[in-house]
């Protein structure tokens, strides 16, 4: 039989031992080498056998000579490592393979008769390409990088897979070229790097058996089991949904555990009703937990240890046997209903991220003694990537009933809800009549954008320094605790204690983006974890009154971050509720859309024209009047900021921004986002405009266009400047603006160039 007769190659294959009787032709000459008597009988042995030197090319031949093999090879399958490496002889990527050490056949003969040892997700396209990929660096001047992990799937007696990574050591072997080997230019290599896909042109560029691979290869093997169970667990992840998901994830903890009848489960858990349910996202998994499928408070199905554990301190729950324990816990209802479903060992462990509870995984198994809660560590190593998948299927799930929501509720505002109303009659009639109807995209074109906003200024920096003053706060609280719990536990929390100091250090420099972000990550992931295990009752005090401020809503550790939120929660409502109450009255000028948005600030976006009140007769002097209202409405924004500053908990301003635009634009209701768009390449600059244009400095200068306490307005030509001023000595005759009206040229922008801006200080 051909040695690679499974696939077909680019090679003709010899194999052969030339090089080992190199080896030993010198050490037979040299009668002062020790190992000259030895290298001498195994060549006058070999002699008879000249294809071991020249090139076997049946595998008849391999087993017909395996005793004089394993003599030739004895110095690379030492003896006394025999039962230690699992090694063996073979080529590239080939199932031809043997000279096994004894630990490679009693893994062979563990798996049984049927054992196919093909490399796992390895086919005719990767072995031919990767084959021919050697040739092109051996003689084309090439130098791919075609190394890919490469497994072989092996199950033990017991029916578990494990996964061995196969390690090439490819010294004994050449690549050498035939009469056959063809010329490639540097065109047609090119081609095929670029083409790896296409197997029919890399069999026409490189036809089979056009060289000669010669010698052999070993093969070592090492136990990566975990590794690629993580591997398979987070691609069977991606596809939760997808049928025999369940048997998949059984088989992959198998492995972990290196036990065959595990099985796996999970229940949701609700934190607010403190109640277990069937997860909502599909049930591939079953809950071992619930009886019957319904729901239940956790506090009734769980005994008060295992409830303590998983609830109150996130830990794992495990027993190793449930007979015993129910025997020690006739009451426990875990117990009773465990033992009722022949759970003889299980570990239940907490879904958790950001201190939400998604539900308990569980892991169970009939027979006792084989969880326990050593190898529930085990959990370590996929439990991101299982709690990652949880909070994924539950924000889609989420998108999906938001996705109802939107679809089937949401308002579309006034002024345009005839055009909407319209295209859904449209819709509902053609389908009475059994007519196809495809929905018009909803479109009003040529209105004249308003834009404007008020924004809160130094947000960013008020944050950051309540941020500070907070984990300040904290670290300087939890350190002597620390120094106490290592006084008491013989230097346990050094390397904690350590760490707070250096947080403390650092929280007193300017704060970094991310340092609030790892600073808490590891105070809650590792701090709090070690801390929440202490019982010594004189400690326990003052790590329970520690834990009581860390609450986000009451705790001295949020105090700052909490009364930096609430001020712009203030803001932002005072200003939204003017603009709102005045936008009632803006509607009465003309029918118009209206959007606003919450930041920092308020953001507000007007559309006036005819196409959204086709029924009304619209003329310029509307937008000019609406134009109007929007100035003094973000005036009276701004007044309302400055009577509310004196309850503020900080004492943050806030600068008014209006944009001027010269033309009309067409807007389209976007279906995807549920919210109109500017519809165009040419309209699109206007929101470029908005973008950039309020952190936009004066020309020539490092001053900003936007000041604490006057309105700015944006815009391009003349007109709309003497346009804007007449607006303005209304407001000024009317006190709610001061007399000096600045006028500046704002700094080119990105792609935008020639904008001037007027600024006037608002009377308070």
């Amino acid at each position: 039989m051909d040695l690679l007769s499974s696939f077909i190659s680019p090679f003709e294959v010899q194999l052969s031992f030339y090089h080992i009787f190199e080896n030993l032709d010198k050490v037979a000459a040299d009668p002062d080498n020790e190992n000259a008597a030895r290298a001498t009988s195994l060549l006058h042995d070999a002699r008879p056998f000249p294809e071991l030197r020249n090139g076997i090319t049946d595998i008849s031949q391999i087993e017909e000579n395996a005793g004089l093999i394993r003599r030739l090879l004895a110095d690379y399958f030492p003896e006394n490592l025999t039962y230690n490496e699992i090694k063996a002889v073979t080529f590239p990527y080939s199932n031809v393979i043997f000279n096994h050490s004894e630990r490679f056949k009693n893994i062979i003969k563990a798996a049984g008769p049927d054992l196919n040892m093909n490399i796992r997700d390895f086919n005719q396209q990767q072995f031919y390409v990767f084959s021919c990929c050697l040739i092109l660096n051996e003689f084309y001047g090439t130098a791919l990088d075609f190394s890919q992990p490469l497994f072989y799937e092996i199950p033990t007696a017991s029916g578990i897979n494990k996964y061995y990574r196969i390690l090439y050591n490819a010294d004994f072997m050449e690549i050498l070229a035939t009469e056959r080997s063809p010329a490639l230019t540097r065109d047609e290599v090119d081609n095929l790097v670029n083409n790896y896909d296409d197997l029919d042109l890399w069999k026409k560029k490189i036809p089979p058996g056009t060289f000669l691979l010669k010698g052999f290869a070993m093969i070592t093997l090492y136990d990566a089991t975990v590794e690629n169970v993580v591997s398979i667990l987070k691609e069977k992840l991606l596809s939760y949904h997808s049928f025999g998901f369940r048997n998949s994830i059984e088989s992959i903890f198998r492995s972990i555990y290196r036990v065959a009848d595990i099985r796996v489960g999970f229940t949701s858990f609700d934190k607010e009703d403190d109640m277990f349910s069937l997860d909502k996202f599909g049930q591939q998994l079953p809950s071992f937990i619930l009886p019957e499928g319904k729901s239940e408070a956790a506090r009734k199905l769980l005994c008060e240890k295992s409830y303590f554990n998983l609830i109150e301190l996130n830990t794992s729950f495990s027993i190793n046997d449930t007979a015993e324990y129910l025997a020690n816990n006739p009451v426990s209802y875990l117990a009773n209903h465990f033992t009722t479903k022949n759970i003889g060992s299980f570990i239940l462990a907490p879904l958790i991220k950001n201190k939400h509870m998604y539900g308990i995984l569980e892991i169970v198994s009939p027979r006792s003694k084989v969880l326990n809660s050593i190898n529930a560590n085990l959990l370590d190593i996929v439990m991101p990537f299982l709690i990652d998948t949880i909070e994924r299927i539950e924000g889609e799930f989420e998108n999906q009933t938001q996705a109802v929501i939107q679809n089937q509720f949401t308002t579309i505002h006034n002024s345009v809800y005839w055009k909407f109303y319209a295209e859904a009659q449209k819709l509902i009639l053609a389908h009475q009549i059994g007519e196809e109807y495809t929905l018009q995209e909803i479109v009003f074109p040529t209105v004249h954008p308003l834009y404007g906003q008020i924004d809160i200024k130094g947000s960013s920096e008020a944050r950051n320094e309540s941020v500070q003053k907070d984990l300040k706060k904290q670290l300087k609280w939890l350190l002597p605790i620390l120094e106490e719990v290592n006084k008491e536990t013989q230097n346990s929390f050094e390397k904690e204690e350590n760490q707070i100091s250096q947080y403390l250090i650092d929280i007193y420099q300017p704060l970094k983006a991310g340092t609030e972000h790892y600073i808490s990550q590891y105070l809650d992931n590792t701090v709090h974890e070690h801390l929440r295990k202490i019982k010594d009752p004189d400690l326990i005090k003052d790590i329970q009154d520690y834990f009581v401020q860390t609450d986000k809503n009451a705790g001295e550790f949020h105090k700052y971050r909490k009364k930096y939120e609430t001020t712009i929660q203030m803001i932002n409502e005072k200003i939204a509720s003017v603009l709102d109450e005045n936008q009632i009255k803006a509607q009465r000028i003309f029918p118009h859309y209206y959007e606003r948005f919450k930041t920092d600030g308020i953001e507000h976006n007007l559309y006036i024209g005819s196409s959204i009140a086709p029924k009304l007769e619209f003329d310029l002097l509307k937008l000019y009047q609406l134009r109007l209202w929007q100035l003094r409405t973000l005036c009276k924004m701004e007044a309302a900021h400055h009577h509310l500053k004196p309850q503020l908990p900080y004492d943050l301003e806030v600068t008014t921004l209006v944009l001027v635009y010269h033309a009309t634009i067409d807007i389209r209701f976007r279906m995807d986002e549920k919210r109109f768009d500017i519809d165009g390449s040419y309209n699109a600059r206007y929101e470029i405009v908005k973008k950039r244009i309020d952190k936009a400095f004066i020309q020539g200068t490092t001053e900003r266009i936007t000041k604490t306490g006057f309105i700015t307005i944006v815009y391009l030509n003349e007109t709309e400047e003497k346009e804007y001023v007449e607006y303005l000595r209304i407001l000024q005759a009317e006190h709610i603006l001061e007399k000096t009206i600045e006028k500046m040229d704002v700094e080119d922008l990105q792609g935008i160039s020639g904008l001037k801006a007027l600024r006037v200080g608002i009377v308070h």
